[in-house]
């Protein structure tokens, strides 16, 4: 007798848990990860062009060496923070886009600095690692909307009811988004008096 409940209970908490929607929590969440590293690739494609550019600008013996310098070390930054899938928590978003903003910062300083150096603008290797460099800026852009979305989905289906007491129980939680950059609700001033 002991048996049989024991094997109406096993059915009814297969049923139950089928009708949870865990699998399709499992399937967000890999699509989710999936996405992630996806962003990652993109990030670190630009951290791999960053050394030819380097090296391509310190052939001009008067450039900068400190803007050098902090585009060699906001890369390592950049690249030394590693975050898994399942840790994808708005902390730890903020700080790997933190890392990432100062890269971005500092490659901007990098390219306004050449604007003083014409022969280093017309050089081609140059020229074509800017463009390369470009191009994966708007990757970067692509990836991080496509990741907020496919993490807006999986954060919207696991708060659903009644989804949201069995998310809890499997620990399904809630996944960090790219937020916009500090200031960048604020409208640039241009001056063309100077």
């Amino acid at each position: 007798m002991r048996t049989i409940k024991l094997i109406i209970l096993a059915i009814i908490a297969s049923s139950m848990l089928s009708s949870c929607g865990y699998n399709t929590m499992v399937e967000k969440q890999e699509t989710v990860a999936s996405q992630w590293a996806q962003v990652e690739n993109v990030y670190q494609r630009r951290a791999d062009l960053i050394p030819n550019l380097v090296n391509t600008v310190k052939g001009y013996a008067d450039f900068e060496q400190s803007t050098l310098t902090d585009v060699i070390e906001a890369r390592s930054k950049a690249t030394s923070i590693n975050i898994k899938a399942d840790d994808l928590n708005p902390e730890s978003i903020a700080k790997f886009q933190q890392a990432q903003n100062k890269l971005s910062g500092a490659l901007s300083r990098l390219l306004v600095s050449v604007e003083r150096y014409p022969n280093l603008k017309a050089n081609q290797n140059f020229l074509e690692l800017q463009a390369q460099l470009e191009g994966t800026e708007n990757r970067i852009a692509v990836e991080r909307k496509k990741f907020n979305d496919v993490t807006r989905e999986y954060n919207t289906y696991i708060k659903q009811f009644p989804r949201v007491i069995y998310a809890g129980w499997f620990d399904f939680e809630k996944k960090g988004y790219f937020e916009a950059d500090e200031g960048a609700d604020e409208v640039p001033e241009v001056n063309f008096d100077e």
